[in-house]
């Protein structure tokens, strides 16, 4: 059984690649969709909504760290969950509440349910650097 945090996670992540997919809408009009899609109103936002919602909100400077960090990749070129699994990882490590290993072991989970067999590695790659650079690590 999986802890609440993984589920928020997941929960964010597939709220992200919604967002993403769709043009960029405001994340409520995805919660909103992905409601009705199932059958049920929106709650309101739950951790996963609130995690996206962070995502979003520091899109601009999570991108410009992902790009830094990954050395020989430019950010167009790094798949939608692979980016969206980055940008979660900085928006929690943004947050401060998480232990930034924790972070990271989340985030190389996600690499492994829901990418593709070499995203794992680069998605420690690429968060190990920026946590280091930033001093959390």
């Amino acid at each position: 059984m999986q802890r609440p945090e993984t589920k928020a996670r997941a929960r964010a992540l597939q709220l992200l690649y919604a967002w993403d997919l769709s043009g960029r809408p405001s994340i409520e009009t995805v919660v909103g969709r992905l409601a009705a899609a199932y059958g049920r109103p929106p709650a309101g936002y739950d951790r996963g909504a609130d995690l996206a919602a962070q995502a979003i909100a520091g899109l601009p400077e999570f991108d410009a760290r992902v790009a830094d960090a990954a050395e020989h990749w430019r950010l167009e070129r790094v798949g939608v969950v692979e980016r969206n699994i980055l940008r979660l990882a900085l928006a929690e490590l943004a947050e401060g509440s998480t232990p930034p290993r924790v972070v990271i072991d989340e985030a190389v989970k996600l690499a492994h349910w829901f990418a593709g067999a070499k995203a794992p590695a680069f998605v420690n790659g690429v968060l190990d650097a920026v946590a280091r650079e930033s001093g959390a690590l």
